[in-house]
């Protein structure tokens, strides 16, 4: 699969393209940037790479797919252009600022007979990926509750004013993680902080509580204006918990100049010493780390094209994730807990 990455901020740089150039079956053929700092940045991170100031440019110069991962006031219309012009597409989280317009581009997509993914990138981090295995073993029993928190000590990263903010950053990913996890929503409590005035007012950190169908009530939670860090999962069922105190693994790697594509048998995995601990009748165990893998999602992407898999995270199934966004800061404005329709 031939792709172009649309934009080379922090999230082309350090989230796409590493990951795109370690991706079983992709070829990166171009990167979409006016900047000539980040076009200079595309040439030392990825040597010869073609950069084009345009998606027209870039899909003139021939792709099978682009990735759209410009700030979200733009992406609506680029992603409309990519459909319009025949490629397939990946759009960075959120992929729209409501519901209503998650809707218009998946049936834009569906009409031009193109697939139209969300990179919802963290249902492939270790921690979650561990947790996915512990739920699956059984050994939990029947899952009561979930608390998923994720701090950090970045205040300078929030996006300020009404298109910005950490819910729709790291809630667009904490949301789909539970969600992905424990089904739909039927129903939403919120809290927000915020910082800033007028323009620039944005919340600066959540707690979501959400019940979910099938009878789990998750907790999840992140700020990143209290200087303090931490990554953390507890899950509680009949049978017994699971506790861990993570690190973001791919992120921290990435950060600190390493590559996917350098060694993929060993890339994502937690370090031992940060192993998560079940806990059960039996007694308490450590469980060693699944692989965190962003690159699956581009592989599995990659086949979805060449109609050989499913898509890894179709537009389709992110629209719920926008609901509960959407409705979660309208439970924050209101302070009342918000029911879901439930089909």
């Amino acid at each position: 699969m031939r792709i172009g990455v649309v934009g080379y901020g922090v999230g082309g740089r350090y989230f796409h393209v590493p990951f795109v150039q370690a991706a079983e079956g992709v070829e990166l053929v171009g990167v979409v940037t006016r900047s000539p700092e980040r076009a200079a940045q595309v040439e030392s991170d990825a040597p010869g790479t073609p950069v084009y100031a345009s998606l027209g440019e870039l899909v003139d110069a021939g792709v099978d797919a682009v990735t759209i991962t410009t700030p979200p006031e733009t992406r609506r219309e680029l992603v409309l252009e990519a459909l319009s012009r025949g490629v397939h597409v990946i759009a960075d989280k959120p992929f729209a600022p409501d519901p209503q317009g998650g809707l218009d581009l998946v049936e834009a997509a569906r009409d031009a007979g193109l697939l139209l993914s969300v990179f919802q990138n963290r249902r492939w981090d270790a921690d979650i990926r561990t947790l996915r295995a512990v739920i699956d073993s059984g050994e939990l029993g029947r899952i009561w509750r979930v608390e998923s928190r994720f701090d950090l000590d970045e205040p300078a990263t929030l996006e300020l004013g009404p298109t910005g903010g950490l819910l729709r950053d790291l809630g667009a990913h904490l949301v789909d993680q539970v969600l992905w996890l424990f089904g739909r929503a039927r129903a939403v409590y919120a809290r927000m902080d915020w910082i800033g005035e007028g323009d620039q007012r944005t919340d600066s950190a959540f707690v979501v509580d959400i019940d979910h169908v099938g009878g789990v009530h998750s907790t999840v939670s992140a700020t990143k204006a209290n200087h303090f860090q931490a990554k953390q999962l507890r899950v509680y069922g009949t049978d017994g918990s699971y506790y861990s105190d993570g690190t973001d693994v791919q992120a921290q790697a990435i950060f600190g100049g390493r590559r996917p594509s350098e060694n993929r048998d060993s890339w994502g995995y937690e370090l031992e010493e940060r192993w998560g601990t079940l806990h059960t009748g039996s007694g308490a165990r450590k469980i060693s780390s699944e692989q965190g893998s962003y690159q699956d999602y581009y592989s599995a992407f990659a086949a979805a094209v060449d109609g050989v898999g499913p898509q890894p995270v179709p537009g389709s199934d992110v629209i719920h994730t926008l609901e509960v966004l959407d409705v979660a800061r309208r439970a924050a404005e209101t302070g009342k807990v918000i029911e879901l329709p439930v089909s």
